[in-house]
């Protein structure tokens, strides 16, 4: 064994019996690699990453690999989830010396930790020619790689200089000067975007429904719903079991690359349930209802946390590790299984050329509406759409024989907190008591386990042990999911822990020069170089989130500073985008400061019982507080009348005199 048998990581654990003396990223391996004078390999991966495993397979498990390693480097494994501020320099560092990124990411620094070097996947005769000659070069010309590490040490620096510029007042100018640009890559007639690999990209949904309602824009509340109905037809969707791959490799969201993600997930609950709110679409509802049983089932820990992810791959009928062998089907399997109901089945799950895979195997996906094929079979909706429970009961009792893929069961704070605000969401749109019970169970977990008494959040959490100090992104997600559940149960304790998180983030995070959030606290020691996180990719972006939870604890608060960071960090990136999908959060967080914006206190006797109406109805310009007694909430501050319910609706801070009755208050919010 190396040195990686300590760790609490599977994707570290997974190579703790690899030939080379792989270590852990902390300060002994960099202070070892210092005094050897050796230069570092740095291979940064996680434990569902299939190209991870293919090249520990070729290249790690190799014993001429071993030797060249263990000669003249000194080897550390990072799990990116885990150290996410290690993967953002040393992924900005490969994409600018090759371009292009991704999993594995394999860098070759410096002593110092200056990476000289990198790229992603790499064959066994490539990885060993490459270090070969970097070993070589290290002891013949040590110079010329001091120089290049030095040059691109000052281009990452570069990354960090944003220039602030004043931008236009006329934000619905800007808003639709975005979108004119963004909707040319929108694919109209499968969703999503007109390339592929195809990622789901939440974010980007969030914003443009949001977009299209407050501008009853017809046309791209259409897209949105196109691709909201195309990926929840399966493939890249788990109809038998619930939840969400990570993306698909083709352009119609059907063979997805199988890995699943808790942070996907709990995204894309949120996501549905907004739709759901905004259309009533029954499809949508069976989507968040699906994923949510997915997610209790297999991982929802007995202490409230959430594991972290399954495996892409997993064993096949002839015990070999393939992606994707849990979730594939044989048209020969389905036959026998299904007798005289096989046509029915195979239309409505596309055991066609269009749910045909390869290697005689089907990945299921609907290609039709169900209306369609209920009328090509002569029976009613509600006749199929029992049929189909039906079907997916009998595969899920089938499948759940095989051999599951690969349980990630570290517990990841932001990825915990992004869960919970997809059951808050799923609560507000669905009114089930049981999501806000998942919800109240986890943050208690969270607040138990990752915040410890100094105020600070971990990262993760493993054998009823937390560890290594949480990034920016833990402590945005949290704020988030507190005021989540406080906008659902009007509990204000659950504010004062946001309002406290949120000052501890100022403190420890905040650079006032550049009006940004670092991603590490300034307690840890910067690597290369400092990270300021702002693009919108998968997940919402630290920075954006840190400018949203200002935002509306500006609003609860009272607080003109909270406000005033928001909108300088808008100014400062909303003047530099340039492809307006990779900052998606940040125009929602701009819309918020539109003339269309609305603030809501419900006061009064049965204020819970009407917030919970209030919150059914998609409302994204909204922030709402409720209380059913005297509150020293600022927003709430002398709005309680004993023996009646009020509701103050304003509109960016000014508000009218108060109103009692529901439909009236839902009108005014909606116009």
């Amino acid at each position: 064994m190396n040195e990686l048998y300590k760790e609490t990581s599977p994707y570290l654990l997974q190579h703790k019996n690899n030939p080379i003396f792989w270590k852990s990223w902390n300060d002994i391996s960099l202070e070892e690699a210092q005094k050897e004078n050796k230069l570092i390999v740095i291979s940064v991966g996680y434990s569902a990453c299939h190209w991870c495993h293919v090249m520990e397979h070729e290249s790690f498990e190799n014993t001429e690999v071993a030797e060249l390693m263990n000669k003249h480097f000194v080897s550390i494994k990072v799990d990116r989830e885990e150290r996410p501020d290690v993967d953002a320099v040393y992924m900005k560092a490969v994409q600018l010396m090759t371009k292009q990124g991704g999993w594995p990411l394999n860098v070759v620094a410096l002593p110092d930790g200056k990476p000289i070097w990198g790229g992603t996947y790499f064959r066994k005769e490539q990885w060993l020619g490459a270090l070969e000659q970097l070993a070589q070069m290290w002891q013949e010309e040590p110079e010329k790689m001091l120089d290049y590490a030095n040059n691109l040490e000052r281009a990452l620096d570069s990354l960090t200089h944003i220039i602030e510029q004043p931008i236009s007042e006329n934000k619905q100018q800007i808003l639709d000067e975005f979108l004119e640009k963004w909707s040319k890559s929108f694919d109209l007639e499968m969703g999503g975007y007109a390339r592929a690999p195809k990622f789901m990209m939440p974010t980007n949904y969030r914003f443009l429904m949001r977009y299209a309602y407050q501008n009853q824009h017809e046309p791209l509340l259409e897209y949105v719903n196109l691709t909201l109905t195309k990926m929840a037809y399966g493939g890249i969707f788990d109809v038998i079991d619930g939840g969400f791959s990570r993306y698909s490799v083709d352009m119609k969201w059907h063979v997805p690359h199988f890995e699943k993600m808790l942070y996907d997930n709990g995204q894309l609950v949120s996501l549905y349930s907004d739709a759901y709110k905004l259309t009533k679409n029954p499809l949508y509802r069976e989507i968040v209802e699906k994923t949510l049983s997915f997610v209790e089932r297999e991982w929802f820990t007995n202490d409230g946390g959430f594991y972290s992810a399954f495996d892409a791959d997993s064993l096949d009928e002839n015990g070999k590790k393939e992606e994707g062998a849990f979730y594939i089907w044989k048209k020969s399997e389905l036959q026998t299984i299904f007798k005289e109901d096989f046509e029915l089945f195979s239309a409505v799950f596309s055991i066609n050329d269009f749910g045909y895979w390869e290697h005689d195997n089907y990945v299921l996906i609907q290609e039709k509406p169900p209306e369609i094929i209920a009328n090509d079979f002569g029976i009613s909706a509600e006749e199929l759409q029992s049929k189909k429970e039906s079907f997916e009961k009998t595969l899920f009792e089938i499948r759940e024989k095989r051999p599951k893929p690969a349980l990630d069961d570290k517990i990841i704070t932001s990825w915990n907190a992004i869960m919970n605000r997809g059951y808050t969401d799923a609560y507000k749109a669905l009114g089930e008591v049981k999501h806000l019970e998942m919800a109240q169970n986890n943050m208690e977990f969270i607040k138990r386990n990752l915040w410890s008494e100094d105020g600070n959040l971990y990262r993760t959490y493993k054998n009823k042990t937390a560890k290594i100090n949480g990034f920016l992104e833990d402590y945005a997600f949290v704020i988030d999911a507190l005021i989540g559940l406080y906008e659902v149960t009007a509990n204000e304790s659950y504010l004062l822990d946001a309002k406290q998180l949120t000052d501890y983030t100022l403190d420890s995070f905040y650079n006032s020069e550049k009006g940004l959030f670092r991603f590490k606290s300034i307690e840890d020691a910067s690597l290369v170089s400092e990270n300021y996180e702002i693009e919108d990719n998968v997940i919402d972006s630290s920075n954006s989130v840190m400018a949203q939870n200002l935002y509306t604890l500006s609003v609860y608060f009272g607080l003109i500073h909270y406000e005033d960071i928001s909108h300088r960090m808008l100014q400062i990136v909303i003047s530099n985008i340039d492809y307006p999908s990779a900052f998606s959060n940040w125009l929602n967080v701009f819309m918020n400061f539109d003339a269309s914006q609305k603030e809501l206190a419900i006061c009064g006797e049965n204020a819970f019982e009407n917030l919970k109406i209030i919150n059914q109805n998609y409302l994204p310009n909204l922030t709402v507080s409720a209380t059913e007694k005297p509150s020293n909430l600022p927003f709430l501050k002398n709005r309680y009348t004993d023996g009646f319910l009020h509701y103050f609706v304003c509109q960016n801070k000014v508000c009218d005199l108060p109103l009692q009755d529901m439909d009236e208050v839902l009108n005014k919010l909606k116009h």
